[in-house]
């Protein structure tokens, strides 16, 4: 069998991104479907009301309106949870939250007695997650009634008492007897901070106001930062309380600082590139794998989305995506941008050109400068048309939004240019094919043949180890341009272990932009190679399928012994006669004795038995004969034979039974009866006529 030779002349090339140029997508319908996954309640019911919370969040930013019937379940454990004397200040806290969004009926008495309790739970507080839960409690009270006084006498002193637990680089502390440190502290006591705002009777020292501005900005000069533009806060700090990363991280931060912006007419005076950087991390997610990643990425987000001119360079992200960064010049696809805001909501009125083109790995760039048409039924924004320059290739384009109110641009963030890496496709043209042997590198060709590529090919060709095989062809693409992607070749003598013999000749062509890549039997070649010297690798064991223990196996041949030399046909008919002869002479022997055969009953039944008896006896030496002759097989036989020896046994028992009647009414004994049958008969003679005898 011939050996197979492949030529892999083509690579096939992998689309590479640069870090500056990530594809950010806003929310979709993808995160729909996967929330409906993530959040799925067990009998009627999720895990906790923080879970519950969490899900109904999501639902909610996310507009599904087809979301689990929970409401029943819920609002019970929510008013078990509130009316019960004995529950924890954060079970509270998210008992509140839950009936926020599900409106559970309450009266005022219920918010009244919680409102004390948190009240007390707050004086007594010594941590940040106490003056967390405790505020966000009575937030809440103070968004679901109005009859129930839930402000705060000495917001001055309460918030002292958190603004203690911060550190010079804008961190928190969870409390004073901890050292450590976080991020996701830090964005809990923002949310704290704005809760003491909002709840305070008189206004809060302004000096507060200024120095926590102060400590915003501390923290978001501390923002990781990738060179995407993608602004994230880390977290170091791992703790018993779980989902401590940079998601939960930033994800607090952004909450902290939105509910900051919401309770003060001060503007924090943050770039709107760290915003929209926050913006991107958050997408850059994709799809998250858990619930609780599902909702700290779409809560962080409707934050993002609900600023309303907080931050004085921007604050609502605005996100250029593609639907399709795969185009193809033999189609004529068109290149089509979409821009919105971080959860798919439509941007106000504006332009997207078209500023420069990069070929991927190069720093060169084509000034374009082509603005976008705008496709208002698609809410689209389509060149209909590639630049020029622009050839099959992995390529970067540069993109500038351009407000028709200039005035916008202190509602939005744009992040200035934005690159995303396009990929053109296109159908190479392939000629000029042909394969020779040669002598030399630079020598004459011995043999010489041409190809149709990709078409039917079958050559045949013979080399030693001396000689040179090439192989050349030529590619274009959809422009008329040289296409000339990555090359790999292989050296015979040393892949194929000195092994001589035919080999079949295989060619791939493959590229990623390619939209014609083949794999091309060309023909067969005939190696001869020398022998392997002494220190030259052997070929690898070839691979054991598994599985091939359990497929057929090789056919068993058996010799069988020589027959044995049979006698010649007459005399084995001479037998035969001779075998037969004792029959014959029975039957003269009953001739010349006189048989007497009177005695064959005659009336209509027992001369059937009769009949039917011999006949059984003639049926099982018919059986014998078939058997001899091989008619009939040893198992068929006895089948056969128990079927005739059960009637013959039957006509057999009739038979004698008549035979013995006959007997008693003649009062004779014939001679014809065997021993046993006249036992029977002495057994039937009356005791007087034996005593008489």
């Amino acid at each position: 069998m011939a050996r197979n030779l492949g030529f892999l002349v083509l690579a096939l090339l992998v689309l590479a991104s640069s870090c500056e140029s990530t594809i950010f997508n806003p929310v979709s319908e993808s995160h729909r479907s996967a929330a409906l996954e993530l959040f799925t309640p067990t009998d009627g019911s999720f895990g906790s009301l923080e879970e519950t919370y969490e899900a109904l969040k999501t639902f909610e930013v996310l507009g599904i309106e087809k979301k689990p019937d929970i409401r029943t379940s819920a609002c019970a454990s929510v008013v078990d949870t509130l009316l019960s004397t004995s529950t924890a200040v954060k079970d509270l806290f998210h008992a509140l939250r839950v009936n926020g969004m599900l409106k559970c009926e309450l009266n005022d008495e219920a918010f009244a007695g919680i409102e004390s309790r948190l009240k007390d739970s707050l004086n007594n507080a010594n941590s940040l997650l106490d003056f967390y839960y405790s505020i966000g409690g009575l937030v809440l009270i103070k968004d679901q009634t109005s009859a129930v006084d839930v402000l705060l006498t000495d917001a001055d002193k309460i918030f002292r008492s958190i603004k203690a637990l911060s550190q010079s680089d804008g961190r928190w502390r969870l409390n004073s007897n901890n050292p450590e440190s976080s991020n996701d502290a830090a964005g809990k006591a923002l949310e704290a901070l704005a809760g003491v705002i909002s709840l305070a009777s008189s206004e809060i020292d302004q000096s507060l106001i200024a120095t926590l501005k102060n400590d915003i900005a501390k923290l978001f000069d501390g923002v990781a930062r990738y060179d995407d533009g993608t602004c994230y806060f880390d977290e170091k700090l791992v703790d018993a309380r779980g989902h401590q990363g940079p998601l939960s991280a930033s994800t607090s931060v952004v909450r902290g600082i939105t509910a900051f912006a919401e309770v003060t007419t001060e503007s924090l005076n943050l770039p709107g590139e760290k915003i929209l950087g926050l913006a991107k991390f958050f997408l850059g997610i994709g799809i998250p794998g858990s619930a609780k990643d599902m909702y700290y990425q779409i809560d962080a987000l409707a934050c993002l989305e609900n600023i309303r001119q907080v931050f004085t360079l921007g604050s609502i992200p605005l996100i250029l995506s593609l639907p399709a960064t795969v185009l193809s010049v033999t189609k004529k696809d068109q290149l089509k941008v979409r821009v919105s805001t971080v959860l798919g909501s439509s941007a106000p009125p504006l332009t997207v050109k078209l500023m420069q083109t990069f070929i991927s790995g190069s720093k060169d760039a084509s000034i374009i400068d082509q603005k976008l048409n705008f496709d208002p039924d698609n809410a689209v924004h389509v060149l209909e048309t590639l630049p020029t320059n622009v050839d099959v290739g992995n390529y970067i384009f540069s993109f500038e939004i351009v407000f028709d109110d200039p005035e916008q641009k202190k509602n939005y963030a744009t992040g200035g240019r934005t690159k995303v890496p396009i990929h053109v496709t296109g159908a190479i043209t392939i000629d000029s094919a042909e394969i020779s042997i040669l002598d030399s590198d630079i020598g004459s060709p011995e043999t010489q043949k041409k190809l149709d590529l990709p078409g039917e090919n079958a050559v045949a060709l013979s080399a030693n180890h001396l000689q040179k095989l090439k192989l050349s062809f030529r590619l274009t693409t959809p422009s008329g341009h040289a296409f000339k992607p990555h090359q790999d070749f292989l050296g015979l003598v040393e892949k194929f272990y000195y092994l001589s013999g035919k080999y079949d000749i295989q060619l791939t062509v493959g590229d990623s932009v390619m939209e014609n890549s083949f794999l091309q039997p060309l023909g067969h070649i005939e190696l001869d190679l020398p022998d392997a010297p002494e220190k030259a690798a052997r070929p690898p064991p070839q691979p054991v399928d598994p599985y091939s223990r359990y497929g057929p196996k090789a056919e068993i041949t058996h010799i069988f012994r020589s027959p044995e030399k049979r006698p010649p046909r007459e005399l084995s008919l001479a037998f035969l006669g001779l075998v037969f002869l004792p029959l014959f002479g029975f039957l003269a022997g009953l001739f010349y004795l006189r048989a007497n055969l009177k005695n064959l009953p005659k009336s209509t039944v027992p001369a059937t038995f009769a009949i039917l008896f011999h006949l059984g006896i003639a049926a099982v030496l018919a059986l014998y004969a078939l058997f001899w002759f091989k008619l009939v097989h040893l198992t068929s036989n006895l089948y056969f034979l128990l079927a005739v020896g059960s009637i013959h046994n039957i006509e057999g028992t009739w038979l004698i039974g008549n035979v013995l009647d006959v007997c008693r009414a003649k009062d004779t004994i014939p001679s014809c009866i065997h021993i046993g049958q006249v036992e029977i008969c002495v057994i039937s003679i009356p005791i007087s006529r034996v005593s008489s005898r």
